[in-house]
């Protein structure tokens, strides 16, 4: 079986990498969240348990895998496993597109697996406790960017789509 291929899709600070704060996302922009959703829509998507449970539910439309070391962990509507190895085995099973969903333990781990980053560039410099690890000397191959600004709440962010050299 062919290896799949492995993308993260994620909202970080410009100031220092930083995606989330006591368990919840730090921006919340519209357009991003569209974008996430018609990027995953219908392939596997693999979380960890703390990032699940801030979510509530499986995302719709997409097979959802959550990471995690207790054994007694249950969630409807969802695959649960102990490893990202085995998250990734099984979700090679069912599709050819795989997407990692965070948070940053998971990210740090999936990072060496992964193909492509669908980044989101946000200027603010929110104060986060969960960072997304340094891409930079890996993922080198831009093949998209797209400046703009959220009418909401006048956030500056960039799209940039990244592959690895």
């Amino acid at each position: 079986m062919k290896r799949p291929h492995v993308s993260i899709v994620v909202a970080v600070t410009s100031k220092n990498f930083a995606i989330g704060n006591g368990g919840k996302l730090l921006v919340h922009i519209s357009d991003d969240l569209k974008r996430f959703k018609a990027i995953t829509w219908g392939h596997p998507i693999i979380w960890g348990r703390k990032t699940y449970e801030s979510i509530g539910h499986p995302l719709p439309e997409r097979t959802n895998i959550i990471i995690t070391r207790n054994p007694d962990f249950k969630a409807e509507g969802c695959m649960v496993v102990p490893s990202l190895e085995e998250a990734l085995k099984k979700a090679g099973e069912l599709d050819s597109e795989i997407f990692i969903g965070g948070g940053g333990e998971i990210y740090k781990q999936a990072l060496p697996y992964v193909n492509k980053l669908y980044l989101t560039i946000v200027e603010s410099d929110a104060e986060g406790d969960v960072f997304f690890p340094d891409w930079r000397k890996d993922f080198t191959k831009e093949t998209f960017r797209e400046e703009r600004t959220d009418e909401k709440t006048g956030l500056k962010y960039t799209w940039i789509d990244m592959e690895r050299a």
